[in-house]
């Protein structure tokens, strides 16, 4: 306990009191239905990790039409939606829990055989190399279409909208998912954004979405209950710049005066084909609080905590499989690895089967 006891102090993050130091990072799974409404079985899996002193809920999309996971991710856009989603955060907050969602538009990592035939859209016609799972089985990404400057504002409203809607349904704030090669990440990104409008071309201009997004949801949410999480090194979903540490350093500076409630960093690549510090441009760029994420052990993270370099942690795959990740990593108890098979299934098997003590 005395390696990790920095994880267990309480902290104030925009206007919340978390209780402890430990997020669960967002992780898609899947368990929503074929019409993207939020399961009864999402509102129980959530519910047996409300001990995190935050938990920041899975990629949820912001507008119709944008499934890259198998179409059973879910949404925030309709009124079945938000009924279902409030059934969940009342789940949490009777656990004393703190719940986050996080907003989520895929861009040109979604399909065609995934959303009734819509092309995906994206800053240009460039497509992802390799392939995705679709109810057809696994086919090539294809080619999004590039979205023309007079369709950017519907953009940003359909995330002012999904703003809203999270409020409705009773989460305590929300994230703006800037990370993963997902459509605002591939704005900012050199390998996805080819425009040479006000879109394109500058660091000014390729974060400009991010920003203006972000814009709107504290608009709804007040900067207080807003993050924003980046992962300026992820090769994930075919993404590279020719500069992380430099768009992180603007990026994060931008963020930083809009005074959000939390930045959450991601700090490395899935693939290690990207490599560099991101971390310190960005605790030297921000002012607010940073969620440190990826790779971190527990007492990787309680140093780093102490040193001042990240403020609290996000778990992500050991929350999957630990419901009581808190206790464990407070007991000292080995953390059981998870079933990576049943990630995108749709049953209990791998979601909440996981023992609880």
């Amino acid at each position: 306990m005395s390696q990790v006891k920095s994880l267990f102090a309480p902290l104030k993050v925009g206007s919340l009191e978390l209780k402890n130091k430990i997020v669960m990072a967002p992780l898609t799974r899947c368990r929503a239905d074929k019409n993207h409404n939020p399961t009864a079985i999402m509102a129980e899996y959530y519910a047996q990790r409300a001990s995190a002193g935050l938990i920041i809920a899975e990629a949820t999309m912001v507008m119709e039409h944008n499934s890259a996971f198998g179409a059973r991710e879910p949404g925030i856009y309709s009124g079945a939606q938000i009924t279902g989603w409030k059934k969940v955060t009342d789940a949490v907050h009777e656990k004393g829990g703190k719940i986050f969602l996080q907003l989520w538009h895929g861009g040109r990592a979604c399909h065609p055989f995934l959303n009734n035939d819509h092309v995906p859209v994206a800053p240009s016609a460039i497509a992802i190399e390799g392939e995705i799972h679709t109810p057809k089985g696994k086919v090539p990404y294809v080619t999004p279409r590039a979205l023309e400057l007079k369709e950017i504002p519907a953009i940003v409203e359909g995330f002012r909208q999904a703003a809203k809607n999270a409020k409705a349904a009773g989460f305590d704030g929300v994230e703006v998912h800037g990370a993963n090669g997902y459509l605002l990440d591939q704005f900012m990104r050199e390998s996805a954004n080819q425009r040479t409008d006000m879109y394109g071309g500058s660091l000014e201009n390729r974060c400009r979405l991010l920003l203006e997004v972000t814009k709107a949801v504290v608009d709804v949410w007040g900067a207080d209950k807003t993050g924003v999480r980046l992962s300026p090194l992820n090769s994930f979903n075919s993404m590279k710049d020719s500069n992380p540490q430099k768009l992180t350093s603007y990026v994060v500076s931008e963020l930083s005066k809009l005074k959000i409630a939390y930045l959450h960093m991601m700090r490395a690549d899935f693939f290690g084909i990207q490599t560099g510090d991101v971390m310190g441009g960005a605790r030297e760029s921000f002012k607010g609080l940073i969620i440190g994420n990826m790779g971190y052990s527990p007492e990787e993270a309680a140093g780093s905590i102490e040193k001042g370099l990240i403020d609290a942690i996000a778990f992500g795959h050991h929350f999957v499989s630990n419901p009581n990740l808190v206790e464990k990593i407070k007991s000292g108890v080995a953390l059981s690895e998870p079933d990576q098979s049943t990630y995108y299934t749709n049953d209990a098997k791998g979601y909440t089967d996981y023992p609880l003590s």
